[in-house]
């Protein structure tokens, strides 16, 4: 193991009020500070190459896929025939590359708010998208989530949220007045999917948005996630619906889907 050095650069986790994790950069690679915000990607010999905004670990390549495989594959297996899907957020293009993977998906619509998040992801971590930006079935959208959502006449079979936590701008996105737009914006039987923070630290995040979508919806059934990157311990998604497609599937029925 290499000894840490004074010249070694460690980036610390600071989202825990009450403790902190650091990872080491071997290399930074790219790194941004303003007024507004800090982002830095940098390698690290363990989870590859590392996204950090404002102290929070965002992504990792290594183990990106576990969140993007469960946001993505649970609600479009819960679909008989989904095949118009919306993601709002995940510029880093992981959703999407998940979505498309159901070739019964005619388009997949990403908006994202900022074009640079998506550009940079495509420089510094252009696996982790792997080409879904260049489908001919996906369309990038560059808007404000809430307000496209509120004003939008077209109808999705499922609506996935990937968004960070409620915190700063991004705190509209677990708000009822979104989720109210969202249920509205889905076909009869579609599905809404939303990142839910982690339980053990923050499950007053799980609790508020569970209570917000019960009174919006007559099914919701939240899930969890192992994602070791984001330290704290089982990272929650919720999942509501108009129907009982969410908590009725049998085995027989997920296998032809999945074949």
């Amino acid at each position: 193991m290499t000894k840490p050095t004074a010249r070694t650069r460690w980036v610390n986790e600071t989202f825990h009020a009450d403790w902190q994790v650091r990872l080491k950069a071997d290399r930074v690679l790219h790194e941004v500070k303003s007024k507004h915000q800090h982002l830095v990607i940098f390698e690290n010999a363990t989870w590859g190459t590392v996204l950090m905004l404002d102290g929070v670990t965002q992504l990792t390549t290594a183990d990106e896929f576990m969140y993007h495989e469960m946001m993505a594959h649970v609600p479009l297996m819960a679909l008989e025939k989904p095949r118009d899907v919306l993601v709002i957020g995940g510029g880093d293009g992981g959703v999407l590359r998940e979505v498309l993977k159901h070739g019964g998906v005619k388009r997949a619509t990403l908006v994202d708010i900022d074009r640079e998040v998506i550009d940079t992801a495509l420089k510094y971590f252009p696996q982790v998208s792997d080409g879904a930006f260049d489908d001919p079935r996906s369309e990038t959208v560059i808007a404000d989530g809430v307000k496209f959502i509120a004003e939008t006449d077209r109808r999705f079979d499922a609506i996935i949220v990937d968004s960070s936590e409620p915190i700063g701008p991004s705190a509209v996105l677990h708000g009822k007045p979104f989720f109210t737009s969202c249920r509205n914006a889905l076909k009869p039987g579609g599905i809404l999917i939303a990142q839910n923070g982690l339980i053990f630290s923050a499950p007053e995040h799980l609790e508020q948005t569970t209570s917000y979508l019960a009174e919006l919806f007559p099914t919701v059934a939240p899930y969890t996630v192992t994602q070791p990157c984001y330290f704290g311990g089982a990272l929650a998604i919720n999942a509501a619906t108009d129907g009982h497609a969410l908590t009725d599937i049998d085995v027989a029925t997920l296998s032809r889907r999945a074949k």
